[in-house]
Order: C-alpha cells, then structure tokens, then sequence
C-alpha cells in the first residue's frame, strides 16, 4: 500500500489556520473551547460518569483541532482529536459528590476547614481529570507517532501505576475503624460527627492518587523516552485547567449556598434575582466547570502552538480493517453491559435464574466503567492503530451510550409522551445511522480530506447531536411561547447559544477550506 501522506504540498499545512492568527486565533480559541467545554460539561451532568464526560471533551478537541490545524491531512486531526475525547472519560469514574458537599452542604455551611479542604480535593481531581485529556491532545499534535503496539504497553503500565497509587495514596480505607487516608476529600466523621454516629453518612472509597501517578507515569515516559514536549506541557496545561475549572466552578455553587442573600433583592447581585432565583446550581458549576478549563486549554494550546508538529502527516495504519471492527464490537459490548446491564435484578427475571450472566454483567459494569483507563484503553489503541477508530470514536462510539441513556430516561418512562418505538427510531437509530453515513464518507476520504473538512462536519453533527439529545432529557427547548421558564432554562439558552456559535464557526471554516483538499498520486506529483 503506498503511502500518501509524504506527497502533501509544504504550503498545504504551513498555511494560516482556519483564517485566524496571532491574537485574533487566541481570542477565537478561548472562547470557543470555553463554550465547547462549558456546553459539553453541562450536558454531561444528565449523562454521567466517563461516557458523559466525553461529550465535552469531543466538543473542545474538535473545536482544537479546527482552529489550530485545519489543514493538517485529516487522519492527523481525527487521531489527536479522537485521543482527547476519549481520555477525558478516565477522571469520571473518580467520586467527587461528596467532595463538593463539604463546600455547600447546608449541615456544614460555616465550616471554613470543610471549605477549604472540599476546594483542595476539587483542585486535585480536577486537575487530574483534564490532565489526561492535555497529554493526549498533546500526544496527538506533538510529531511523534505512537504505534498501537507502543501505547498498549503503555496503558498496561498505566494501570499497573493506577492500582500502586491507589494503594500508596487512598489507603487505608475502613470507615468502621475511623481509618482513613491521610489526603481524603470525601465527608466524614470529623466534619459531620453526628450523622456519622447516627449512621447517616457514609465515606465514599476515593482513587484520585492512583489516577495521578498514572498519569506521571505516562508523561514521564513521553517527555524522557520520547522527548514529547508538547505532551507534557499540554498535560500540565490541562492539570492547571482542570483545577482551577474545578475550583472556580464550585465558588459559584459554594457562594450561593453560604452567601443566599448577595443573589436576592437588595444584596450586592440583586439586578440579577429573578435570574438567581430559577437557576440549577448544580449544573452552572458544571457548566463554568467546562468554560474554565476550556478557555484555559485554549489558550495552553496557543502559548505552545509552536510545537504542534503535523507537517511530516503519517497516515501508517498498523490495525487490519478486521481487528479494528472486532475492537469495536468488543468496546461496545462492554460499555453497553457496564451502562445498562447493572440493573436491579426483580426488573430482569433471567438474573436470577442465570446466576454466571448476572454476575459476568456485574463484573463488567463495576470493573470495566469504574477503572477509567481500563475504559479508555481500547479506543486509544484503536485511535493510535487504526484508520476508522478515530472517526467512529467521535461520531459513534462516544454517541452510542448518550443516545441510549436518553432512551432509557424518556422512552421507558410512563410519564413522557414519548412512545418506545418513536423513542427508538428518534434517539437511537437516527442518529447513530447519521453518525454511520458520515464516518464512512470521512473514513474512505480521508487521505484527500484536510482537518478542516473533518472537523467542522463532525463538531457540526455532534454539536447539534448533544444539544438535541440534552433538550429531549429534559423535555426542554430554549425559546418558544409555550415553554414555562424554569430552572432549566438559563443553562439551555447558554448551551443553544454555544452550539450556534460552533456551528457558524464549522461552517465558517468550511467555506474558506472548500477549494483546498490533500493532493495524491500524480496529481502531487505535477
């Protein structure tokens, strides 16, 4: 097979990206990422968990992507784009309910230790959560290719570190004996004595120490086997990005449950109190969670623009179509088991009677979507391997599970109106054939297709895709005379004005990259 990729013309990937450069491609890059993220993470919150936290990081890879490469062959883009989407889902399995408590909780409001501390294990988590999502951006865009092969051993030795630093780190862990680790974030006796005594509080098992010594262990062999700068100035960046996204997002949540009053009538935000009033707390942390820590990557990524290194484009393909669809049908499976097949058994009679299926499923759901990295490892061998993972990730794989829990959430609930077979066709089968359509158009164009193509089609698809879904969860649309305004309200109009604002973006790209393509055999040759 002969590869192309060394036949791409030097101007067509040292052009200026997308139209913007200098100060204007900084000011367009913190904005959108800051919307991207800011929408993605807000809709994460209905979805949960790692598969949810990939719809934000989808959102602000390709937005990434589209502004800082678009002319990069487009394999080159859908690999490190693809690459952060999916490591941005590692942090979500980490427990962090209990950690935000202890800033807003009404029982411990007052508490300023509580504070404090709450804010330092939001700081932790968060800036380990976004953390892989830099390295794997920055791995994507540094100029060293890392085989399939390369990041399996990579990976394995990943988890490998996850389980020593959960051991040096969130150990010992026996509530019952008031034994706890030394850097524990989650509630306990000491902030809230008497519902411990009474029973009322439980201490969640925490791993963020075995998800940070992972991830030093990746950087440190990218940066000193690999001499990949970009990977780990990009991890730093998203460690800073994510804590601080993490701590600010909850300063806005902590300070209305401290402070109530400076939001009413007459206090110091009072202009805004019938906006105040009728907003979901929870979710505008989440929502400035994402704008922090995307306005933050950003510009990380601009500061360090210098080292993105995609003109020598590799479009080497080490995965066989074959092994690329087996791994396919493998991650799928098992994502599907681990979302959806940890049911209750009284609702699905066979568990009972199929004891080994009840307890293969259990297995899975725990051990499968509860070890982020064990999670992310099969896309990111695909992505590093294959020709077809990289789009299938970011217009299937990350899509599949969103659309199924939208399902479960309004076509099996006897208080929608949805009926399940319109429920099915509408949220299922529609866009995952959409999703189909368009990765295998990307997939058998890709060595003549640039970035900016793949790109903006994909944000366009997914943009749209998740605000839709987000807005049929909560039977809830942004405008209309019909729709009552309710807590919901304010986030959707951010999350409907972010998704506009990507979608012109997409299409402004589109249309200035429309007469260039990837030029191949004798047509480079001339």
């Amino acid at each position: 097979m002969v590869n192309h990729s060394r036949d791409i013309m030097p101007e067509l990937v040292e052009s200026p990206p997308s139209g913007f450069t200098g100060i204007p491609l900084l000011l367009t890059a913190i904005v959108l990422t800051a919307m991207a993220a800011g929408t993605g993470w807000g809709i994460r919150g209905q979805y949960g968990h790692e598969t949810g936290a990939m719809i934000a990081g989808t959102l602000a890879a390709l937005t990434l992507v589209l502004l800082f490469i678009p002319n990069a062959l487009s394999l080159n883009g859908a690999r490190a784009a693809a690459m952060m989407a999916s490591a941005i889902g590692i942090g979500g399995s980490m427990t962090y309910g209990q950690t935000v408590g202890l800033s807003h909780d009404h029982e411990i409001i007052g508490n300023v230790e509580a504070w404090r501390w709450g804010m330092l294990g939001l700081f932790l988590k968060g800036g380990v959560w976004i953390g892989f999502g830099g390295f794997f951006l920055g791995l994507g865009l540094g100029g060293k290719r890392y085989r399939a092969l390369e990041l399996t051993i990579m990976l394995a030795a990943a988890v490998a570190l996850y389980v020593f630093g959960v051991w040096l780190i969130n150990s010992p862990f026996d509530p019952g004996n008031k034994r706890l680790p030394f850097l524990y974030f989650s509630d306990h006796w000491q902030f809230e004595p008497d519902r411990f005594a009474a029973g009322l509080l439980k201490p969640r098992w925490e791993m963020f120490g075995g998800y940070w010594v992972a991830l030093i262990g990746l950087v440190c062999y990218a940066r000193v086997i690999r001499g990949d700068k970009l990977a780990l100035r990009m991890a730093i960046v998203g460690i800073i990005a994510g804590g601080l996204g993490f701590f600010g997002g909850q300063c806005t949540q902590s300070a209305h449950a401290w402070h109530p009053e400076w939001f009413q009538d007459g206090g110091m935000l009072g202009f805004g109190a019938s906006v105040f009033s009728r907003l979901n707390w929870w979710n505008v942390m989440e929502t400035s969670f994402g704008v922090i820590w995307g306005s933050i990557m950003g510009f990380g990524l601009w500061l360090n623009r210098g080292l993105i290194d995609v003109k020598e484009a590799d479009d080497h393909v080490s995965l066989s179509a074959p092994v690329e669809m087996l791994l396919a049908c493998l991650y799928v499976s098992f994502v599907l088991v681990g979302d959806f097949g940890y049911l209750n058994p009284d609702r699905l009679p066979v568990f009972r009677t199929e004891f080994a299926l009840s307890h293969t499923f259990e297995f899975i759901s725990y051990w499968y979507v509860e070890v982020g990295i064990v999670l992310a490892a099969i896309p990111l061998i695909g992505i590093a391997g294959g020709r077809m993972w990289p789009y299938m990730t970011l217009l299937l794989m990350i899509a599949i599970p969103i659309c199924g829990k939208t399902l479960r959430a309004v076509g099996f609930n006897p208080d929608n109106m949805w009926q399940p077979g319109l429920a099915w066709f509408c949220l299922v089968q529609m866009p995952l054939a959409w999703g189909i359509v368009i990765s295998a158009w990307l997939i058998q164009k890709n060595q003549r297709h640039t970035t900016a193509t793949f790109a903006g089609i994909t944000l366009i698809f997914t943009s749209v895709l998740y605000f839709s879904l987000n807005s049929v969860f909560w039977a809830i649309w942004p405008f209309g005379p019909d729709v009552a305004w309710s807590q919901l309200n304010p986030n959707q109009i951010f999350n409907f004005t972010a998704m506009v604002l990507l979608v012109a973006t997409s299409l402004l790209v589109l249309v200035t990259h429309r007469n260039i393509t990837v030029p191949i055999g004798k047509e480079a040759d001339s």
